[in-house]
């Protein structure tokens, strides 16, 4: 089966299935990755931030509403979950970027949490990458991080990558207790991150608007956060008041409308990592889970 017609599996930890992605406007996706006239409009617009913010405009104004009730439906997003009822949100980018109850998404006693809901792939060794949604793509340490001083540190280390689908809680946190060292914008532009665009090309990860935080952990390691923009992402936005003392499962912030990404990056170490996890990304399999559950200890 060609990348044009391949559809995107992952594996449920809460199924335990192997399941088929659900893709909010693949067709729209797959006429911009995969064909040469969409590929010239994304080359000349729609990679551009002026694109996005303009869209993430129209999910602001208040008959973006009228959306709400039709997404549940048709991506069966549970309504028990949130923290405030639906009447409340007054824009679509409200709903999008909900709060949910704390009950919902339980912190696991795990040194390690996941730090969002999604689709998540685990790296173990950096300097030994050979497959990554596609055959042939390595990944650029040095241009992901934006310093290839900083990415010597970290090239024998492992990645996790948390790929948040516009279907999914959009507010990610703090994988583990510890405090913020440093945070650095480095700019770009917003590129898709669905596999339907990465398996055309990895470096969207890395030419895409982003954020990293550097993250010294109570447990030792000082780890690198990076939100990650793309395609009709409004912004991202933290929310994080302070930078010492922060426990597992704090929230750093959020995404306005449209799917992204967080990495984390960790040094070389001895993470006992979630064999579940680790069995999905060595079969070639993203896993999906959610935000406070067992990564790593």
């Amino acid at each position: 089966m060609t990348n044009k017609n391949r559809p995107i599996k992952f594996l449920n930890k809460y199924t335990g299935q192997i399941e088929y992605e659900r893709v909010y406007g693949e067709k729209w996706l797959r006429w911009i990755y995969e064909n040469p006239l969409g590929q010239l409009s994304l080359k000349i617009l729609i990679k551009r931030k002026f694109f996005s913010r303009l869209y993430g405009w129209a999910m602001n104004l208040p008959n973006s509403r009228k959306k709400i009730n039709q997404f549940i439906k048709k991506y069966q997003v549970n309504e028990e979950e949130f923290l405030e009822p639906i009447a409340n949100f007054k824009t679509f980018n409200q709903f999008f970027f909900r709060k949910l109850k704390p009950e919902s998404r339980p912190i696991s006693t795990s040194n390690w949490v996941y730090p969002a809901d999604g689709r998540h792939l685990w790296i173990p060794k950096l300097s030994q990458v050979s497959r990554i949604f596609a055959k042939g793509q390595s990944f650029n340490l040095d241009l992901l991080l934006g310093d290839s001083l900083l990415a010597r540190e970290y090239q024998n280390g492992s990645l996790l990558i948390s790929r948040l689908c516009p279907v999914d809680y959009h507010r990610f946190h703090f994988p583990s207790n510890g405090s913020v060292e440093e945070v650095l914008n480095l700019t770009g532009d917003l590129y898709s991150v669905s596999p339907i665009a990465l398996r055309k090309k990895l470096s969207y990860f890395w030419q895409n608007q982003r954020v990293r935080i550097a993250y010294q952990s109570t447990l030792g390691p000082l780890v690198q956060i990076l939100p990650i923009g793309a395609t009709c992402v409004g912004g991202i936005f933290f929310t994080y008041s302070h930078r010492n003392n922060l426990r597992k499962g704090d929230e750093i912030g959020y995404f306005a409308f449209g799917g992204s990404t967080v990495i984390t990056v960790f040094p070389e170490n001895n993470l006992k990592i979630c064999s579940k996890l680790e069995n999905a990304s060595e079969r070639g399999y993203e896993f999906y889970a959610k935000m406070g559950d067992y990564l790593a200890k």
